[in-house]
């Protein structure tokens, strides 16, 4: 993917409510090619760093913000 395009404040919050609850949560996310994934597993954080923001999930995978398309049926375009 190219320059990070940062996501919305409303759909931040969202992301770092539900990693608050510790819950198994759907992520669809747009993978390097373009093409459309799903991965489910719980937030651990939300964080920065080198001006691009990420989610890191419990099972290891990390992804930026901007990849993503929706959790748990919350659509970031909604946003």
């Amino acid at each position: 993917m190219s320059d990070y395009k940062p996501i919305s404040c409303e759909f931040h919050e969202v992301l770092e409510s539900l990693a608050m609850t510790h819950k198994n949560a759907d992520v669809e996310y747009l993978n390097t090619d373009g093409e459309l994934r799903m991965i489910n597993g719980v937030i651990r954080d939300v964080y920065a760093r080198g001006g691009v923001e990420f989610l890191a999930l419990s099972s290891g995978d990390t992804l930026r913000l901007d990849q993503l398309v929706s959790v748990n049926g919350i659509r970031l375009s909604e946003f």
